[in-house]
């Protein structure tokens, strides 16, 4: 079973897949979002079913004190919306500097200069990386530990 995971902003959605065994996390894509979470949701939701996702993980932005900050509310807002769509399990995890690994990263991964994107594609390559941080660690502690491990 393959898991999906999300990285949700106010302009993009990141997004990731695992492969078939959960072992690892691949970066797929970025999707803009639109003007009503449901159409994020709806198109989200038939991504994951044309890809196979049986799970779905969103990562949860805490503040670094691991507090809710005003990106977390937005965040718990979309994940409510994705609950009452979706028919597939979701779990949250903890995202803490997800998008600053991802983009240390992208920076440390060989890629020549004139084969870079232009900037907004930089954007949402950034974004699916951060998705695929926040499944990897996922999986990873679903693996150490025995079982998915939540919040």
């Amino acid at each position: 079973m393959r898991i999906m995971a999300l990285d949700v902003g106010d302009k993009r959605v990141g997004i990731a897949f695992s492969d078939p065994t959960g072992t690892l996390a691949t970066p797929f894509g970025a999707t803009e979002r639109g003007d009503k979470t449901s159409d994020d949701v709806a198109e989200i939701l038939r991504l994951a079913e044309r890809e196979g996702a049986g799970e779905i993980v969103v990562g949860m932005p805490y503040t670094l004190a691991g507090e809710r900050g005003a990106q977390a509310s937005k965040t718990a807002s979309f994940i409510r919306e994705l609950r009452g769509m979706a028919d597939i399990p979701i779990a949250t995890v903890d995202e803490r500097l997800s998008t600053a690994q991802a983009n240390r990263l992208l920076r440390e991964s060989p890629s020549p200069k004139r084969r870079r994107k232009p900037r907004r594609d930089n954007r949402a390559r950034v974004d699916a990386s951060a998705a695929a941080v926040i499944l990897q660690g996922y999986l990873d502690g679903r693996r150490q530990n025995g079982y998915a491990w939540r919040n």
